[in-house]
């Protein structure tokens, strides 16, 4: 499993101008399924998301989790995320799951994170999506489980 953290302030995702998911504090969360991937490799990310400290604490150092700061998620499926752009100047997926495979773990993935009492908001699997974001930091943390 493949994730791009972004600590926000605020991120909203929407499909065809109609909003779908929100967050206000926590992350933004974009997921991508890998070849090989399995149930056991989306509940070891969701495991690593909620215990992951980049969070400010009261003296400002990244000590804090999300659970720490009763933060909220928005979970947005991203294949790209599996791009090789090791040859040529056109990017291959092909490391990516199956669509079927990825729809799965990407469900299974925010629901171990709802299930840990994080408020969830999903966007549409597979859908061309419009992402917003205030990215707060900025914090970005890039996850390979």
């Amino acid at each position: 499993m493949r994730a791009v953290l972004q600590r926000v302030t605020a991120a909203s995702v929407s499909v065809d101008g109609a909003v779908l998911g929100q967050t206000g504090p926590g992350l933004l969360i974009l997921l991508c399924a890998m070849q090989g991937d399995d149930p056991a490799s989306g509940r070891a990310l969701a495991d690593k998301i909620l215990k992951l400290r980049i969070f400010r604490d009261d003296q400002g150092k990244t000590n804090r989790s999300l659970q720490d700061i009763a933060g909220e998620a928005l979970v947005v499926s991203q294949f790209t995320l599996a791009a090789d752009t090791s040859r040529g100047n056109r990017p291959g997926f092909s490391a990516a799951a199956p669509p079927e495979l990825g729809k799965a773990l990407f469900e299974l993935v925010a629901e171990h994170l709802a299930a840990a009492g994080v408020p969830v908001q999903r966007g549409r699997f597979g859908a061309e999506m419009q992402v917003n974001l205030t990215n707060d930091g900025p914090m970005t943390i890039w996850l390979d489980i």
